[in-house]
């Protein structure tokens, strides 16, 4: 799949993220800080829309900058 950015992601590489993320949301689970619903979903979309990681990594900043701004805001 080709991204905005001009990535191609294989079915390989899609593949592989799915399974590094189950695997990180398992070792957060155990430090007793499990993915939550919103994030699983977030990274599930990446992966049905087959995000490259630059993508990926843009979109997650842009969010964390937002809230930043919301919170600097009160």
């Amino acid at each position: 799949m080709l991204d905005h950015m001009g990535k191609v992601l294989t079915k390989e590489q899609i593949a592989a993220a799915a399974a590094r993320r189950q695997v990180a949301g398992h070792l957060q689970a155990i430090e007793g800080n499990p993915p939550t619903k919103e994030q699983t979903e977030m990274f599930e979309m990446f992966e049905r829309e087959g995000w490259s990681h630059e993508r990926r990594l843009a979109y997650i900043k842009a969010r964390a900058k937002a809230a930043a701004a919301v919170h600097a805001a009160e």
